[in-house]
């Protein structure tokens, strides 16, 4: 199990570096961010004093290791349209954004787990055909289409629901949290069932078609066979073992979830990481930028570390395999 963690632990390293490298480098041809902050009116010497100071005159291998060192330390650098760490800009916006993915997680894994049970063990009843029906609508708009109609309907017809912003939000410390609101609850479903209904419909269609073939499965046959009731059968046995390629699904949605939060909080002028790294496109804000991406990967790369010793708790047939390559 050790030797197991290790090996993906330097994995994970791999990765991280080859983002780091990827990133860095694309944003060097984005556009020129000192032309964006000083103008048109600016000298050629003023240009090149920024320049320098900025170190963008250094070779390209000073200043990726730089930017590696710096950002082992926490250190992004200083944005170049807001003059300020980019590290506060991240964490002053990064609880809307985990709370925003956080709910649309639970919202997408609850309800999508829950009736993709349903519409396997009901797959003949006509509310399961209609489910599934319904579902190819989360499966095939777009985001930002999904949140438009859900704006028109809830916000603009019926206005139940405010249609942008956060609402009220009360601070925590570090933390500022809308949940302790009814505006900054009210606020949240929308965005939140955007963001999360892709996935929820995923989810229910992965879960349903991993029972149906774990209920054609021998052992079900047999435990049926030996008396076993319906609900100790489905959810003891069927639903146990239809778990272990949801787990690894989920984990790399929840992921997701966090990455494409950018086009959720575009729509509704969520005050997140995503509307700050559109704004830094906008102005060529290259520390924010890449160090938005790096964020990014590192999600992913905790996410599926952590997905990979569930499924190695979770699958018995792993650890045997294992032990086995051992001896």
């Amino acid at each position: 199990m050790l030797a197991y963690i290790l090996r993906r632990l330097l994995q994970s390293v791999v990765v991280m570096m080859v983002v780091a490298l990827v990133s860095f480098s694309l944003f060097r041809f984005v556009g020129d961010p000192v032309s964006t902050m000083l103008g048109q009116e600016a000298t050629v010497a003023d240009r090149e004093a920024l320049r320098e100071r900025l170190g963008l005159n250094d070779p390209f291998v000073v200043q990726f290791a730089d930017f590696v060192t710096r950002a082992v330390q926490g250190d992004f650098g200083i944005s170049y349209r807001l003059q300020q760490p980019v590290t506060d800009l991240i964490l002053s916006r990064l609880p809307a954004t985990l709370e925003l993915a956080a709910i649309s997680g639970i919202f997408a894994f609850v309800l999508g787990l829950g009736l993709g049970v349903y519409t396997a063990l009901k797959r003949r009843g006509w509310l399961s055909n209609a489910i599934m029906t319904a579902s190819l609508i989360g499966v095939s708009l777009p985001t930002f289409l999904i949140g438009v109609l859900l704006i028109w309907i809830f916000a603009v017809e019926l206005q139940w629901l405010p249609s942008f912003g956060r609402g009220e939000v009360v601070d925590l410390g570090w933390w500022r949290t809308g949940l302790l609101t009814p505006s900054g609850r009210a606020s949240l479903v929308l965005p939140a069932v955007t963001l999360g209904l892709y996935q929820m419909t995923l989810i229910m269609r992965l879960v349903r078609a991993e029972m149906l073939e774990v209920l054609r499965a021998d052992y079900i046959k047999f435990a049926r066979a030996r008396g076993l009731s319906d609900r100790a059968v489905n959810f003891g046995h069927a639903l146990k073992n239809t778990l272990v390629p949801v787990i690894t699904i989920t984990g790399l949605q929840l992921g997701s979830i966090i990455a494409f939060a950018i086009i959720t909080e575009t729509v509704f002028q969520w005050p997140g990481v995503g509307a700050l790294f559109i704004n830094s496109v906008q102005f060529v804000d290259v520390p924010v930028m890449a160090a938005y991406l790096v964020l990014i990967a590192l999600v992913f790369v905790v996410i599926n570390l952590i997905v990979d010793l569930l499924y190695y708790v979770v699958d018995p047939r792993l650890r045997a395999d294992r032990g086995a390559a051992g001896h």
